[in-house]
């Protein structure tokens, strides 16, 4: 299952569960409307929810990273499981992506945040 947000540092993702190739789809939607709407948003991660994937998801969001990696601005991703945080490296390390990780979603934000500060990425939302 997955909950998309706009704020104002750009999408908060949070996955819940198991991450399907149906989520994933809703997952590019938004990030897709997201790169239509700002130059380079960034994206906030949190997989501390996530318990597994699915293969097919994982190579669509393989293909998806490598089309758009120099779509973005930054990425925090939360988690505190090291396999998933292992997951999560070794994928990025196949589309060149270079994300920060956190182990809590506060601090996740105030560092997106950071990169926002003179210039507003969505309206008014938060």
């Amino acid at each position: 299952m997955i909950s998309i947000h706009e704020q104002s540092y750009g999408l908060h993702v949070v996955l819940h569960n198991e991450f399907t190739l149906q989520d994933f789809r809703q997952l590019e939607e938004a990030l897709l409307k997201a790169i239509e709407q700002a130059q380079l948003p960034n994206l906030l991660l949190d997989l501390s929810q996530m318990k597994d994937f699915t293969v097919d998801m994982a190579l669509e969001h393989l293909r998806f990273l490598r089309q758009h990696a120099h779509d973005f601005g930054r990425t925090a991703i939360v988690t505190g499981d090291i396999w998933i945080r292992f997951g999560a490296r070794f994928a990025n390390l196949l589309t060149l992506q270079r994300p920060k990780y956190f182990n809590d979603t506060q601090t996740a934000q105030k560092w997106l945040k950071q990169n926002v500060q003179n210039s507003s990425v969505f309206d008014n939302n938060s």
